[in-house]
């Protein structure tokens, strides 16, 4: 079945208040030398909600994200996840992080000498350590059936569209199963019917695992099949929050501005 904008109306950031919280950013500031990238943010990501970032290029969007698994780490303020403080945590910490947290980034490639199978039982072996073969085979092919591909298994990523291969590059990431996903421009560079097939796979893979994600998109479609909620960025800060209706209609122009 299609999913619709429509569907996306039955979640509301009042409910989503009443869920565990995932993500917990408090205060938090980042800078490059002089450059405050992240001036005072603060925000939260509840289970099983897909939360929307909007913000111009530059603004610190994919610098908070990173901070949440660790690939860098903020100067002052609070950033939890799952209940525990990134910067506190040990390499192993950070790494059983990075297991329960997927991140599917712009320019996420596969690795162009291995088949999709290969590229798929790649985290399996090396970062879970599975040996089971049957295992291994079941979970590729159970991530093939949800993305819709089950027959590219022995093809190689250069035999695979733009679209496909974002379609595998989401199944290496949900092999590992993980209870949060970020995502960063999960579909720049698609054309739109493309676009609206990654963000309806997005929202079924949602539902399908409860899982919980962060989608930092300039897509306005995207947004609005995805987004149960939205947060609009601007000079390092979140500056306004709401469903895509809400900030359709804001009074700040700043914020209407993304909907035109």
């Amino acid at each position: 079945m299609k999913v619709t904008e429509k569907n996306k109306e039955t979640s509301s950031p009042s409910q989503a208040l009443n869920r565990q919280v995932m993500v917990s950013v408090s205060h938090v500031r980042k800078a490059f030398g002089p450059k405050v990238v992240l001036s005072d943010v603060d925000m939260s990501l509840h289970k099983g909600e897909n939360l929307v970032v909007l913000g111009k290029s530059g603004q610190g969007k994919s610098v908070l994200v990173k901070c949440m698994v660790g690939l860098l780490m903020q100067d002052v303020g609070s950033l939890k996840v799952f209940g525990e403080e990134v910067k506190d945590l040990s390499e192993e910490g950070l790494r059983q992080l990075r297991i329960r947290t997927g991140f599917l980034f712009q320019h996420g490639a596969l690795y162009d000498s291995m088949t999709v199978g290969q590229n798929l039982q790649f985290p399996l072996t090396r970062v879970l350590k599975l040996k089971d073969r049957t295992e291994i085979e079941q979970r590729v092919r159970e991530v093939l059936e949800g993305v819709g591909l089950p027959e590219s298994i022995d093809k190689m990523p250069s035999d695979l569209s733009g679209g496909m291969r974002k379609r595998i590059g989401l199944a290496r990431t949900l092999i590992l199963k993980p209870e949060i996903m970020l995502y960063d421009e999960p579909t720049t560079g698609l054309d739109p019917i493309t676009s609206r097939e990654i963000s309806e796979l997005m929202l079924q893979m949602q539902r399908k695992y409860q899982i919980s994600s962060i989608i930092i998109t300039h897509d306005m479609a995207c947004a609005k099949i995805t987004g149960d909620r939205l947060m609009v960025m601007n000079d390092g800060a979140f500056i306004a929050e709401g469903t895509y209706s809400e900030l359709e209609n804001s009074e700040d122009a700043l914020v209407r501005s993304f909907f035109i």
